[in-house]
Parts: structure tokens; C-alpha cells; sequence
């Protein structure tokens, strides 16, 4: 898939977020890049082991004060090779490569700001289920 096209699909997957949701994003920017870097796998134990499609960077909702301001927004960066593997690998009989990319952008999406209000990658296992 181009990446333009992938940009597309995360700027309309947050487009696409339930007002209640939509609403409540403060101080946040999602991009997207190529892939994590190889010491950032290290560093989280994935290196060889697992993959990684998104990250969220930054201080969660539920953990900002009176003290919070000031501050560069929190990123929510989204990896473009692994979704496309990921989505590749979960697609659906009769499902298109692009709706099966589609959804995986979605859920991955949906993953890193339930991080930004504060849920626990176990709430988020749990809410997935």
C-alpha cells in the first residue's frame, strides 16, 4: 500500500473516533512512521519476539495535574510495515487488502489513545476481548 494512502487511513480512522472520544483527545498528535526503531524493539523486550504497531508517548490523562501546561504535544505514532503485516496476515475470506488495513489502523488507533486517557495495556487486552 502507498504510504500516502496508509496517512490517509490514520487521519480518517481519528477522524472516525466516537465523539466521547473525539472530544476528549487533549494535546496529542498522531503520525505515522515506517516502522520502530530496532533499539526501541530492544529496549522493550520485542526485538525478534513480537511486533509493535503503535506507541503512545507522553503523560496520560490520568496521570496530568495542576501542573500539566506547557508542554509538547504526546504522540501517538502508528508504524506503517507492521499494521500492513498485521493486516495482511488477519485478513478476512473476501475481505479487500485495504478494508483488512483499514481495520487494523483502526484498532491500533483506538489502542494508543485508550494509552493517552489512561488505560493499562491489561484494560486494553480486556476491552479487546
Amino acid at each position: 500500500m502507498d504510504p500516502d494512502r496508509f496517512e490517509e487511513l490514520v487521519e480518517e480512522a481519528v477522524a472516525d473516533l466516537p465523539p466521547e472520544f473525539a472530544e476528549r483527545l487533549d494535546n496529542v498528535d498522531v503520525e505515522v512512521e515506517a516502522a520502530p526503531p530496532r533499539d526501541l524493539l530492544s529496549k522493550m523486550g520485542l526485538l525478534g519476539r513480537g511486533t509493535l504497531l503503535g506507541l503512545y508517548h507522553g503523560i496520560p490523562q490520568t496521570k496530568r495535574t495542576h501542573r500539566y501546561g506547557a508542554v509538547l504535544p504526546d504522540r501517538i505514532v502508528i508504524y506503517r510495515k507492521p499494521v500492513l503485516a498485521a493486516a495482511a496476515e488477519r485478513r478476512g475470506k473476501g475481505q479487500t487488502l485495504e478494508d483488512a488495513v483499514r481495520d487494523a489502523v483502526r484498532q491500533t488507533v483506538l489502542h494508543e489513545i485508550g494509552h493517552h486517557f489512561g488505560l493499562s495495556e491489561a484494560d486494553l487486552r480486556q476491552c479487546e476481548d
